[in-house]
């Protein structure tokens, strides 16, 4: 994403270092060392590796199914939701109301957890503070109010409860640290090297 002239690189801005060729090598090696594994598996274990392509297939037609629909919604929220209104929900200066309204936009949405990878690298393009965007994705894979309405019916309020206060108690100082090695690790980069 090439910056306009007068732009200024916002905080929670990254781009990546690596060359596009590096990274299409790595991403080939691990494709290879995947076709690799799956190869000796079937070979080793006939009923398991028929097991494994079976689940792998389906894992491809549902991928195939949800990501087009993904990429318009990353369409819309890139056009309709302004980098302002990020900025003030998510941001730096948002504090714990912007952590408490990423898990609550994590908790919302059901689907599988790769779905919110497009969307949280969106968040932070435009600005979203680090700590928010990993509670958006960590209340996306533990914290979904389907999820929850089912856990409420099945194994009862006390659990229900405990384990929302639990997981909340535990996502907010996790979100916390990761934002803080995130910001250490981006100091490590720009410090010059002797």
């Amino acid at each position: 994403m090439a910056m306009m002239p007068g732009e200024e690189k916002q905080p929670g801005e990254t781009r990546l270092k690596q060359p596009l060729r590096k990274r299409i090598k790595w991403d080939l090696f691990f494709l290879a060392l995947s076709v690799a594994a799956f190869a000796a598996l079937s070979l080793a274990c006939r009923d398991k590796g028929s097991r494994a392509l079976r689940v792998s297939w389906e894992y491809f037609q549902e991928m195939v199914f949800i990501l087009p629909a993904v990429m318009i919604l990353m369409g819309l929220f890139a056009v309709w939701v302004s980098r302002e209104m990020v900025v003030r929900y998510l941001g730096r200066e948002a504090g714990l109301r912007g952590v408490a309204l990423s898990i609550l936009l994590g908790s919302l949405p059901t689907g599988p957890l790769y779905v919110a990878f497009p969307l949280a690298a969106m968040l932070l393009a435009k600005g979203a503070r680090v700590a928010n965007v990993m509670a958006f994705l960590s209340a996306w894979a533990c914290i979904k109010m389907p999820q929850e309405v089912m856990e409420l019916q099945f194994l009862g309020w006390k659990f229900t409860f405990l384990r929302l206060g639990l997981t909340a108690a535990i996502i907010i100082p996790m979100t916390l640290l990761a934002e803080k090695l995130h910001r250490r690790e981006g100091e490590n980069e720009a410090a010059p090297r002797p």
